[in-house]
């Protein structure tokens, strides 16, 4: 009998009534069983037009020649040629997926002869398994699934270096020098514990003391092997709850096919190893029966399914002929913009150019590959800048949801690390490794960041390189490397005084001008006073909320479902990547030019710098919503009027949030030296007028003009700190109150 859970069914057990015999059938079965394998690998194929081919058989052949040792076979192919076959190895891999690797190795003995000379040895392979089952979940693994196959999706966090594990040892003993070579290791995690007693003392001579054996290096046979985190898929977390992790383990050449951020599909046998419990802990324990019997879960990769790509584009979202077909027909419609724009969270009123750009960012422009090595981002970055209660958080969680690859953070909860990465130790091999924060997650996809403006400033700079440059550079604890942070960025603010306060000018917006710059498009939400907006506003939300249940069937006329969306929005990254016309590209030229003369003779005339600056950033960003638009058609060019359209966006969104932090200001008061006037008075009256005292305007009002200060101004000043409540009238004594 199998010891269940380990990777190594060698250890059986015999009694006096038959158990030779029931290892003897075993051991035909797996003679049989590893026959029918070879006959496999020889004689599956597939009969196409061009002929037949054999599948495996081929591919031994041609990854043996190329030095590579490996072969990947389907469990459906399997299954179609020895139904029995394909559920020994399900049921019981760890018994029968050794007789596959033998069986291998045998096919590839006759496939591959003659050999030239010197390789006279056959090298062993590696058998790499895929299967188009429906995956389990990380929470459905339970104890029942222990030794059996499993297939399981999630995200890759962290790896670490690739490292030697014996497969083979050579042992020698301190004392008589005997050698024992070939000693089998267990696949997996499980170690080997060495021989207590050296059997060479049965011949004369004095007994060796105990534990003599050491290994001999060079008598050992090693292979690569690593180990991986796997993160649940973000999606699968329940509400409320922390996403599990499971340790992988990798050998051969599955080591180094995936790095952290990857979205995988794993396939491998479900295994358990000892925990670390220290001599010490042991002996304490023991009589209280803590740590017996308790092994830690991990799983023996036998395949990986990478559906996150190099290029980031590959979702996992696969199509069918009848999906693409459609997806193609949605492109014929001559205002696909528009439509795809309302199907942006139907259920929020209004914002019609924050869901346009919206759209623009789930689509993304061109990522470019310059001559030098240089690349220019294709991702596009958002803020929405504003008042509380205009749905910016609700925006931001639809982005999460019909993005194919999303992660939504808040920013009281993140830190600089979880943003991008950190170094932690390895409790297992005191090593320092590396795991992959939100951004570096989000490779390929978005970034929602709500409450932006509730970030500490330390941990906003260490965003600046993810967010241009779409690389996140770690140089600790003698870790010097570089990430991967292809994602778009969506961002939700709040202003400095909570609300949109029109008479503070750019003091409502408390960002450094190199973060402000990094975004593509910044939209100022404001929740102004209007009756009729106010009104239609309402019965759009009383509808939500009387026809929750039914809101799909009353959808409007043209929109497209979510998961239509989704699959629209994959597509349309992975298979199309315009560039700009000639005709476009000469007229955003003089755009630009004459932008940046606008923004000059504004800060000329204001005699102050403007918030948000207009550099060549922004116009690569007019190239990057150009070229979104193109991509929304699966268009080869952006023309004129994708540029003007991108134009537009960028007059409603950046230049209008760059001219609102001065054109609105102190009325009659626009210098520079008035302000400093306006400002000098208010520290003096809130020096002189303490917290609690009440004093009479009038004499406030006589005291400062005294001081050779204008009327006016002194009293401009108290009508702001009014409205800022940081003074209250008492209007039948005519007294100034001061309540902060």
């Amino acid at each position: 009998m199998a010891m269940s859970g380990f990777d190594d069914p060698g250890v059986f057990f015999s009694d006096n009534f038959g158990g030779g015999d029931e290892q003897n059938d075993r051991q035909a079965l797996r003679s049989q069983v590893k026959k029918k394998l070879r006959d496999f690998l020889r004689e599956f194929h597939v009969t196409t037009e061009g002929g037949v081919t054999y599948a495996y058989r081929d591919q031994l052949k041609r990854n043996y020649n190329l030095g590579e040792y490996w072969i990947e076979i389907d469990i459906g192919h399997l299954a179609s040629f020895d139904d029995d076959l394909a559920g020994y190895l399900m049921n019981r891999p760890v018994e029968y997926y050794p007789l596959f690797e033998q069986a291998a190795k045998e096919v590839a003995d006759e496939v591959t002869r003659p050999r030239p000379e010197g390789e006279e040895t056959v090298h062993p392979i590696q058998v790499l398994v895929q299967s188009n089952a429906i995956p389990s979940s990380v929470r459905s693994l339970k104890a029942d699934m222990m030794s059996k196959l499993v297939k399981v999706p999630g995200i890759v966090v962290s790896a670490t270096a690739i490292r030697a594990k014996a497969t083979k040892l050579g042992l020698q003993c301190r004392t008589c020098r005997h050698m024992i070579n070939d000693v089998e290791v267990k696949p997996g995690l499980e170690g080997y514990s060495l021989p207590r007693k050296c059997i060479s003392e049965a011949q004369g001579r004095e007994p060796c003391p105990l534990d003599p054996f050491f290994i001999v290096p060079e008598k050992c046979q090693c292979v690569d092997f690593q180990t991986l985190k796997l993160q649940e898929a973000p999606d699968a977390v329940p509400q409320g709850e922390m996403p599990r992790h499971l340790q992988l383990y990798v050998d051969r050449y599955l080591c180094d096919k995936v790095v952290p951020g990857n979205k995988v599909t794993i396939i491998g046998i479900y295994s358990i190893r000892g925990s670390n419990v220290n001599v010490s802990s042991r002996s304490k324990n023991k009589s209280k029966g803590l740590g017996v019997g308790i092994r830690n879960p991990y799983i023996r990769v036998l395949g990986i399914e990478a559906t996150a790509g190099a290029t980031g584009h590959t979702m996992g979202t696969s199509l069918t002929a009848e999906e693409e077909e459609k997806i193609r027909r949605l492109t014929q419609n001559p205002n696909i913009y528009d439509v795809i724009s309302r199907s942006i969270a139907p259920s929020i009123f209004g914002s019609a150019d924050i869901k346009k750009a919206i759209a623009c960012l789930l689509f993304g422009g061109s990522r470019k590959r310059m001559p030098d090595g240089l690349t220019r981002r294709g991702d596009i970055n958002v803020l929405l800048l504003g008042d509380p209660g205009t749905a910016k958080s609700q925006l931001l969680k639809f982005v999460e949801q019909v993005s194919p690859i999303s992660v939504y953070t808040s920013g009281k909860g993140s830190s600089a690390a979880g943003l991008t990465a950190s170094v932690i130790k390895d409790p297992t091999s005191r090593n320092f490794v590396m795991e992959g924060g939100a951004m570096v997650l989000a490779d390929g996809g978005v970034v929602c960041i709500d409450e932006f403006d509730k970030m500490r400033e330390d941990d906003r700079v260490a965003i600046h390189e993810a967010m241009e440059q779409q690389t996140i550079s770690i140089a600790k604890a003698g870790i010097t490397t570089t990430l991967n942070s292809r994602c778009s960025v969506l961002a939700a603010a709040n202003s400095v005084y909570g609300r949109w306060d029109d008479t503070k000018g750019e003091q409502n917006i408390d960002f450094m001008p190199t973060i402000l710059s990094r975004f593509d498009m910044i939209f100022i939400v404001k929740d102004l006073y209007d009756r009729e907006r106010d009104m239609t506003l309402a019965k759009h939300v009383m509808g939500v909320h009387m026809t929750a249940q039914t809101a799909k069937q009353n959808a409007t006329e043209g929109e497209i479902d979510l998961q239509t969306l989704k699959k629209y929005i994959a597509y349309a990254k992975s298979k199309c990547g315009p560039r700009l016309s000639a005709q476009a590209c000469e007229k955003l030229k003089n755009r630009y030019v004459l932008m940046r003369a606008g923004a000059h003779s504004h800060e000329v005339a204001t005699e102050k710098k403007t918030t948000i600056p207009i550099t060549v950033r922004q116009l690569e960003a007019i190239v990057r919503m150009s070229e979104s638009l193109a991509k929304m058609r699966l268009a080869p060019f952006a023309g004129e009027a994708e540029v003007d359209e991108a134009l537009r966006l960028f007059q409603v969104s950046t230049l209008d949030a760059a001219m609102t932090g001065n054109l609105a200001g102190v009325e009659g008061f626009t210098s520079e030296s008035d302000h400093e006037m306006l400002n000098r008075i208010e520290k003096q009256v809130k020096r002189r007028f303490i917290i609690g005292s009440q004093v009479s305007e009038y004499a406030i009002v006589q005291d400062f003009t005294k001081q050779k200060y204008p009327e006016r101004a002194v009293q401009r000043v108290l009508h702001l700190m009014l409205r800022r409540g940081e003074i209250q009238h008492r209007m039948q004594r005519k007294m100034l109150f001061r309540i902060k």
